[in-house]
């Protein structure tokens, strides 16, 4: 056979299935050598009778064999010793399930470890409701290294509701979900974004999920048995509770067209927008232009205005497309409710007027 009639390294890597640096291993270990080497350049080259050997060789290497005893198999093939050769496959092979069976311990032990540090089951609820939540509540979140808290999102469990809550110091936003089944436990831990961010993707795609508490993680059980395993924040959030209990008496209310008074900001994306509520309906006012949408009052004329960063995000994330607004005062908090879900609200901080909006504040 001439050199022309063997393969180089690369076509030969490509139907035996390894890669020509696996092929120059195996030849400077001296398992698999080369038909013929040039002496000029070093190029490998192989033969058609070599592929079998090859094959084998990629066979037993994903069985986990060592090279030692691959070359004893080699060695018992080339004497037609098929009772060596099988001999060394199957010591081989009860290797690998001696060892398997001694990780399957060692995994089972540490999951019976990891399930036994104080781990109390909270509530049962369905994956994709849990994770649409938590990406509302995520949109609250905010990344301030002197206050970690504002990065988190409160969870507060009763036996008939679990309750989601965050802030970023100009939104305050809450979430209420009734679990498909409770283990009739209190609990409240406020549960790291960033981990939270992480898990969420897992949790959408898992039918039903199940929260279990540790000492300093809230652990999220998927259908699959796999679990995300989410810090908590040692900081003190506020009392959701306390906190609407709080706000101001709302006086006036208006109901706005989601969908329109998102494509109005979007289509600006003034910095700050402005919302003049009237007997006749609701004009968005940006620095440049007003637009009239849908929308209705209660009779009352008044301007708010906040920040686009602040009102945009708390539009798009809420539930259906009719929200009312409980309105106080134009400098005081604004709660942003779904009409048809309102299980779903965000507190708004309103903004100082633009300087140049004089001759926009006239009612429409």
């Amino acid at each position: 056979m001439t050199v022309s009639d063997l393969m180089p390294i690369g076509t030969f890597a490509r139907i035996v299935g390894l890669t020509a640096s696996a092929l120059r291993f195996y030849d400077d270990a001296g398992v698999l050598r080369p038909d013929h080497v040039d002496a000029q350049t070093e190029y490998r080259f192989y033969s058609d009778a070599q592929v079998a050997a090859a094959q084998r060789l990629r066979e037993l290497r994903e069985l986990g064999m060592p090279l030692s005893d691959v070359s004893r198999f080699f060695a018992a093939e080339s004497a037609s010793d098929s009772t060596e050769s099988l001999r060394l496959l199957n010591d081989h092979l009860r290797r690998v399930s001696a060892e398997n069976a001694r990780l399957q311990h060692v995994a089972a032990r540490l999951s019976e470890s990891l399930q036994s540090e104080a781990s109390t089951s909270l509530c049962t609820l369905s994956g994709p409701v849990f994770a649409a939540a938590v990406d509302q509540l995520l949109a609250t979140t905010a990344d301030d290294p002197d206050f970690p808290v504002l990065n988190g999102v409160r969870l507060s469990i009763e036996p008939d509701a679990l309750t989601l809550a965050a802030t970023d110091r100009y939104r305050f936003t809450s979430r209420t979900l009734v679990p498909s089944r409770s283990a009739g436990t209190t609990w409240a831990g406020t549960v790291s974004g960033h981990a939270l961010r992480t898990a969420v993707s897992a949790i959408r795609r898992s039918p039903t999920v199940t929260l279990e508490a540790g000492d300093d993680v809230l652990r999220v059980v998927l259908d699959d048995g796999t679990m995300s395993q989410c810090t908590l924040i040692d900081e003190p959030f506020p009392d959701t509770s306390d906190f609407f209990s709080s706000l101001p008496t709302a006086v006036h209310h208006c109901m706005v067209d989601r969908r329109q008074l998102l494509q109005t900001m979007e289509r600006q994306a003034p910095d700050k927008v402005g919302l003049r509520l009237s007997a006749s309906g609701v004009r968005v006012l940006h620095p440049a232009d007003s637009v009239d949408i849908d929308g209705t009052g209660d009779g009352s004329e008044l301007t708010l205005w906040f920040e686009l960063t602040t009102l945009h995000p708390a539009v798009a994330n809420a539930l259906g497309n009719d929200l009312i607004l409980d309105v106080t005062a134009s400098d005081q908090p604004v709660v942003l409710r779904s009409a048809d879900d309102g299980d779903f609200t965000t507190v708004l901080m309103p903004c100082q007027a633009p300087p140049t909006d004089t001759d926009r504040n006239r009612p429409p």
